[in-house]
């Protein structure tokens, strides 16, 4: 029997899903409609500075992104594939698709460490 990853990107996959449920949500909330109406105040850019020195800070937003990005590229797979009707170009799809995750998770690291 021929094993696949298909667990581990349907793991990814919801994982980035209870991510964006949880997380996104707040920030949108927060530096989309309270701190742009005034409700609250803009961080100053040394507490944004000290907040993104912590290492902590840092491993949970390449964990936002890295999840997010897999999150999406499950989507775009599958509803392309099924919407389009273009199954026949899977492998080339899924190559698409988890790269670009594979690529913003690398590039999220670079830029945050």
């Amino acid at each position: 029997m021929r094993r696949t990853l298909e667990p581990y990107l349907w793991l990814l996959f919801s994982g980035g899903g209870v991510v964006a449920a949880l997380v996104l949500p707040v920030l949108v909330l927060l530096f989309g409609v309270l701190m742009p109406l005034g409700v609250l105040d803009w961080p100053t850019a040394e507490h944004l500075g000290a907040l993104a020195g912590n290492v902590v800070v840092r491993l949970a937003l390449l964990v936002v992104v890295v999840l997010c990005g897999f999150h999406a590229a499950h989507r775009i797979r599958f509803t392309s594939e099924e919407m389009l009707g273009i199954a026949r170009f899977d492998l080339v799809i899924a190559l698409l698709c988890y790269g670009a995750a594979i690529t913003a998770g690398v590039v999220a690291f670079v830029v945050l460490f």
